[in-house]
């Protein structure tokens, strides 16, 4: 399939039209014009290729010319993660979790999370754009933060369940080795002052396996992009 030299987000690709925020970057920054042609994801594994039939800044208007076959996951991968207090660090996660490939991400309140507070728009914002640079197709889910209590008693049962902490803990085995590829994974990530440990006793009481990540002591958002590559890499 020919691909355009720009690239946009639009979740429903038959309404034809671009959000107010793509519209004006295609129009006002890019200078696109009717007649142009765009590269087209929706965040579901599909793309397409479209011509702009009204360079509108407020909503750009486009008609598909060629659309792909819809690509599909073998598996669901999903980090539930404690925001860090600089968002700057945070965001960095999210950009490399979808370069390499995520489902869903959480973000959860821990006892000794550093930030309290998330502004889910600018990190969805953050997410789309990440999407785009990366020419990944599927954006994943993006949870408003969450108690840890309340996402450990709502898991799937079908789901591998692990927690990665720091503590010195017997039962802990390497991720690479405790994953089934097959199965769908959730994956716990802590903050910089980890779970605590009725944290850690509340996840395996609730069939979270206790995992390593290897044996730095890793931050929060390194953690995260290694569990998530270390999925890849089995799967």
């Amino acid at each position: 399939m020919y691909t355009a030299k720009h690239t946009f987000f639009c979740e429903s690709l038959d309404e034809g039209v671009l959000s107010s925020d793509e519209s004006n970057h295609a129009v006002r920054v890019l200078r696109l014009q009717e007649g142009n042609t765009i590269t087209l994801i929706d965040g579901k594994g599909q793309t397409a290729l479209g011509e702009i039939t009204a360079a509108n800044k407020k909503q750009l208007q486009f008609k598909i010319i060629e659309r792909n076959q819809l690509a599909v996951r073998k598996n669901q991968i999903h980090i539930a993660i404690a925001p860090t207090k600089n968002m700057d660090r945070f965001s960095f996660f999210i950009e490399k979790v979808i370069e390499i490939g995520v489902d869903r991400i959480t973000p959860i309140l821990t006892v000794n999370s550093e930030r309290k507070t998330l502004n889910a728009d600018k990190v969805r914002k953050n997410a789309i754009s990440a999407l785009k640079q990366s020419g990944n197709l599927f954006l994943p889910e993006i949870d408003d933060l969450t108690s840890y209590k309340d996402f450990i008693s709502n898991q799937n049962n079908h789901n591998q369940r692990f927690i990665a902490h720091c503590d010195n803990d017997n039962d802990k085995i390497e991720l690479k080795q405790a994953l089934d590829p097959q199965k769908n994974i959730v994956i716990l990530i802590g903050p910089e002052g980890d779970f605590t440990l009725e944290e850690i006793n509340l996840a395996k009481q609730n069939n979270f396996n206790p995992v390593s990540l290897g044996n730095s002591r890793l931050r929060t958002e390194t953690a995260g992009i290694i569990a998530c590559h270390t999925v890849h890499l089995i799967s």
